[in-house]
């Protein structure tokens, strides 16, 4: 049975050209970079190779540029090392309520030391509004932490006016940009983003490998204490074959990011037209315009999220029904309740995501996979039946008349 993978936003595979250049720093080129002969040395300049490719892509410095784990350590870094830091000038973070349990499980752990939150809302589309974040902004606020763009749905944020707004009143800015980061164009100093975070393994590099830009003069706190490896800032040795594995899938990513954009956002949005005009009683999540060309995130009616995933699974699809690292958890996605979304909708989410060797064949595929089992589920679902009877509504068409939009 052929094997259809649309789950890019949970992980991707690690490109030939990636693997060949982590290959040598596994074997013959296996130098710790702290060491001072020239084996060490020659592991060093790897590291500080990638560091300049990195941050040449964001507008950074090098030296701005410092080597985590993924960007989960990223996001824990910058929000405890920044919140820590700067406890003397107030204890204020603002956030949003769509964000990576990464930032979001952070926040709520700074909380329990004394640090308050506010979690903005979004709109139906899972927009922050920049009102609402001028609003939020306290005497007392000392950082913001928005993504860039949402892992389940898609939405790309309005980061640019948002960190404006955060510097006008002497904020510093934050940006979860692991789903963004070499898919969309991002230059921090014209965005004006004082921290970010990214992570390899979303962009056909290695897992287990990330990094945080922090902008020169930016204080944090360590997370990681020991040796003196990223200038005394990240104690342990550098994961080389990592780094240098990250830098060249960056550097293959936004040598193509243009076309394979384009390309993708073609295949998303005949996937998106499709399911709308042959699905009844779904509902497309999140922002069509303002969102990642690889992104498709839909809710169906009178049906099961699991059911689904595991009938898809059963034909060789692989898709999720939001974020990877939430897929165990029977409770339905933050995200779909944040935009509005009432429990019975969000339950049944099913989220696409497009890549590097996705055709269309491969979409209309799952489509029409998608189509059967949504068939054969609604045959089976007592709720449908009576739906079918006139003895409840749809939830769906009743969003529909209240204003959300895409749905069928």
């Amino acid at each position: 049975m052929k094997q259809i993978y649309l789950d890019h936003a949970s992980t991707t595979p690690v490109r030939t050209e990636v693997l060949e250049a982590m290959l040598p720093y596994f074997s013959e080129e296996f130098g710790n970079p702290s060491s001072i002969y020239p084996l060490g040395q020659e592991a060093s300049d790897a590291v500080a190779a990638a560091r300049k490719t990195l941050a040449s892509i964001i507008g950074a410095s090098p030296r701005e540029v410092f080597f985590t784990s993924g960007g989960t350590e990223s996001d824990n870094w910058a929000i405890k090392g920044f919140a820590r830091a700067h406890a003397s000038k107030g204890h204020h973070i603002i956030t949003s309520a769509i964000e990576h349990h990464a930032v979001f499980h952070t926040c709520k752990a700074l909380e329990r030391d004394g640090f308050e939150v506010t979690y903005l809302p979004v709109d139906e589309h899972g927009l922050v509004r920049p009102e609402d974040f001028e609003a939020a902004i306290r005497p007392d606020t000392i950082l913001a932490t928005i993504m860039f763009a949402n892992n389940e749905i898609g939405t790309i944020e309005p980061i640019g006016a948002l960190a404006a707004i955060a510097h006008e009143h002497g904020v510093s800015f934050h940006t979860d940009a692991v789903q963004a980061f070499g898919h969309e164009p991002i230059d921090v100093n014209e965005l004006g983003i004082d921290m970010l975070s990214a992570s390899a393994h979303k962009l056909y590099g290695p897992k287990g490998v990330g990094m945080l830009y922090v902008r020169k003069g930016i204080k944090l706190e360590n997370l990681i204490d020991g040796g003196q490896q990223e200038r005394g800032k990240r104690a342990t040795t550098e994961n080389v074959a990592g780094i240098v594995g990250f830098a060249r899938a960056a550097e293959l990513a936004c040598a193509e990011m243009v076309p394979e954009h384009d390309r993708q956002l073609a295949l998303r949005d005949h996937a998106i037209r499709r399911i709308l005009a042959e699905i009844p009683h779904a509902k497309l999540n999140g922002s069509w315009k303002e969102r990642l060309a690889n992104n498709v995130n839909f809710s169906f009616e009178f049906i099961e999220g699991e059911g689904m995933l595991l009938q898809l699974a059963a034909r060789g699809i692989c898709v999720s029904s939001g974020s990877a690292c939430t897929s165990g958890s029977l409770d339905p996605s933050h995200v779909l309740l944040a935009i509005g979304l009432p429990h019975e909708i969000a339950h049944g989410s099913l989220r696409l995501t497009l890549g590097r060797s996705t055709t269309q064949q491969d979409v209309d595929f799952a489509i029409d996979s998608l189509k059967a089992t949504l068939e054969n589920l609604r045959m089976m679902s007592p709720l449908y039946e009576d739906f079918k009877q006139g003895k409840v509504e749809s939830v769906i068409e009743r969003l529909a008349a209240d204003g959300f939009p895409y749905t069928s």
